[in-house]
């Protein structure tokens, strides 16, 4: 018997209009204005007590403290500044490729806390330092930090969306 051949598109080519097509526009747009609440958030919750920020950020005992400080205090001003990019949609895929530099890099930070036996709390949406080993969360945070991971991961892939500067600047 011959084999019959299903006419229509290729599941690859259903895949691929989904990925490239006006839905996904869209679906960059709620990733993209995600992404902005949560360095929005974290920006905000630790803008206040630059003295925290710093507090946390010396808890994971990686950096000098020399770099302590300037990163404590300088951190909810990057924040922020990611925050309002993808908010307005300007430089989407920079801005999604620095998402996801600082994103390793938090999740690097809390896995090398959690494999040396600090117990802190990250401090991703303010107060962090150290903390009782039961209030520790790393698991938790791991993932919720690999959620936004993918999220910024989606905008390096696909960084066009509706209702963004970049599109009206490329009209």
């Amino acid at each position: 018997m011959a084999s019959q051949q299903i006419a229509g598109p290729s599941a690859a080519g259903r895949l691929r209009r989904a990925v490239d097509g006006p839905a996904a526009e869209w679906f960059g747009l709620v990733v993209r204005l995600a992404l902005a609440v949560v360095w929005g958030w974290a920006g905000l919750a630790k803008i206040s007590d630059p003295a925290e920020a710093a507090q946390a950020v010396r808890a994971y005992e990686i950096l000098p403290e020399s770099l302590v400080k300037p990163i404590g205090y300088g951190l909810p001003f990057l924040e922020l500044a990611l925050a309002l990019l993808l908010l307005i949609g300007l430089g989407t895929r920079i801005v999604a490729v620095i998402s996801a530099l600082l994103l390793l890099a938090f999740i690097s930070g809390i896995a090398s806390a959690w494999a040396r036996g600090i117990s802190i709390d990250c401090g991703c949406f303010g107060g962090g330092g150290t903390v009782d080993a039961s209030k520790t969360e790393y698991l938790q945070e791991i993932l919720r930090d690999s959620g936004f991971l993918l999220l910024a991961a989606w905008l390096i892939y696909r960084p066009r969306t509706k209702l963004s500067a970049d599109a009206w600047l490329a009209a």
